[in-house]
């Protein structure tokens, strides 16, 4: 079979169902996976193996060739079925009789794509730098030889030890009654977030709520800004305190404030992490390169420790176990936490935001408007054929900044701007981010800095 090498993305395999994944791939990847435990002495003993699956048409198929490619590899596994990347995550991470994992899933794209991700039983992310070209080698070489017994599979249900898990952290006595419209977009937030939300004082509207592999009513994708405009208008209507999104998987989100403006994420992750840091004064954060200079300047004033971090979490999860974070956190919304194994786990953050509401007694747009002090452009993303050429013409022309740094492509640091230009990971574009201390100066530079990369 012909197997696309362009599906083995930084840190997962990702494409489109017609033409680029099959069933075939499927079971190759659970061989694939089953022999890079055993090859990295990452599994011992009956260790068994997660799997679960989104929503999405093809995703019961292809779990079914991935159990079926650890059995034949002689693994045992444990099937959790229709689950949210952090349920399945938690699941990888909290039990000692589990090894890791594999979950069929294509995230927040839209719905002709599927895909698979990797998770190791210390809750780590399999990536580019951390096995995923070993997996991807297996995969195309095809070259397996059969366990002498055969693995099982056993279905399990592990609700009751998440629950536990997040309300150890999130005491229910300390949220007060508020109303919230919560925007499921037809994906996995129906599996834990509902049921986390009926054991608290809260009114509660939701969404497309009904996981829907097909997402008939928006992408599930609050990273578009244009996703949440039903949630906005819900908001406003019903007069919530607050929206909250999340994507096809539930592992990112989106907030809405109780005007129903969009909060800018760099003030999502702000707010966030200073709940975490009630918990742990003092103690180190992660903020990911693109975000506004305000995080790292609001999460110093209360006393906690900071340090930029490159895109994904793949990348972050490992160093946040490599500094010993208490928090890590990206501009498209994925935040990952210490005190559940550096998991992004969607349903802890709306808890946070319930908490915080809650102990100020002051509306949610005012919160983060006070802390916004510099103008951000958001991402923008330009289609470019020849990627280096236009990156080192950026570091001719900027290349005497106050500071450079390519922790993650390029960041060009001045006296009044700062300005980041990398490539993605999962798409073929140049990201550009860009901030300013007015707002007319961020729009003079995006202006400038867009104009080189368009120019190829």
């Amino acid at each position: 079979m012909n197997i696309p090498e362009n599906i083995f993305k930084s840190y997962d395999i990702r494409g489109l169902v017609e033409g680029e994944l099959s069933e075939e791939l499927a079971y190759r990847i659970g061989r694939s996976f089953a022999v890079f435990l055993k090859n990295n002495n990452l599994l011992t003993k009956g260790q068994k193996i997660v799997s679960g699956r989104d929503m999405r048409l093809t995703s019961l198929g292809f779990q079914n060739e991935i159990i079926r490619g650890l059995n034949d590899e002689g693994l045992n596994v444990v099937n959790i079925g229709l689950c949210s990347t952090p349920f399945f995550n938690f699941a990888c991470a909290y039990y000692p009789d589990y090894a890791g994992g594999v979950m069929v899933t294509a995230s927040h794209n839209p719905a002709q794509y599927n895909g698979f991700k990797f998770t190791l039983g210390n809750g780590l992310a399999v990536g580019k730098e951390s096995g995923m070209m070993d997996i991807k080698d297996m995969v195309l070489d095809n070259n397996f030889v059969d366990a002498t017994e055969k693995g099982n599979v056993e279905e399990i249900d592990i609700f009751a030890d998440y629950r536990k898990k997040i309300f150890s952290l999130v005491k229910k006595e300390n949220i007060k009654p508020l109303k919230i419209v919560v925007d499921a977009g037809n994906g996995m937030a129906k599996v834990t977030l509902p049921r986390i939300l009926s054991e608290l004082p809260v009114d509660v509207e939701y969404l497309y709520l009904e996981p829907d592999g097909t997402f008939p009513n928006h992408e599930a994708n609050p990273l578009k800004i244009e996703t949440l405009q039903d949630l906005q208008k819900k908001v406003v209507e019903v007069g919530a305190d607050f929206g909250f999104a999340l994507d096809g998987d539930a592992d990112r989100i989106g907030l809405v404030d109780n005007k129903g403006q969009v909060v800018e994420a760099s003030f999502v992750e702000t707010m966030l992490g200073l709940e975490v840091l009630k918990n742990h004064p003092g103690g180190l954060m992660l903020y990911d390169l693109r975000s506004s200079q305000s995080v790292a300047e609001i999460w110093e004033s209360a006393d906690g420790k900071v340090e930029m971090c490159r895109v994904g979490h793949a990348f972050i999860k490992k160093q946040m176990q490599d500094t010993k974070a208490i928090f890590g956190s990206e501009l498209s919304l994925h935040l990952y936490y210490e005190d559940m194994y550096k998991i992004e786990i969607t349903d802890l953050s709306l808890l946070y935001i319930l908490q915080m509401l809650s102990e100020k007694n002051k509306p949610l747009s005012e919160i983060w408007h006070a802390m916004k002090k510099y103008y951000h452009s958001g991402e923008i993303n330009f289609e470019v054929k020849d990627k280096e050429k236009v990156l080192n013409k950026l570091k001719e022309k900027y290349g005497k900044a106050n500071k450079v740094l390519e922790l993650d492509g390029f960041s060009f640091y001045f006296a009044d701007f700062w300005f980041n230009v990398r490539q993605s990971n999962t798409e073929p574009v140049l990201r550009l981010n860009l901030e300013a201390d007015s707002e007319g100066l961020m729009r003079e530079k995006v202006q400038e800095v867009s104009s080189i990369i368009q120019q190829g």
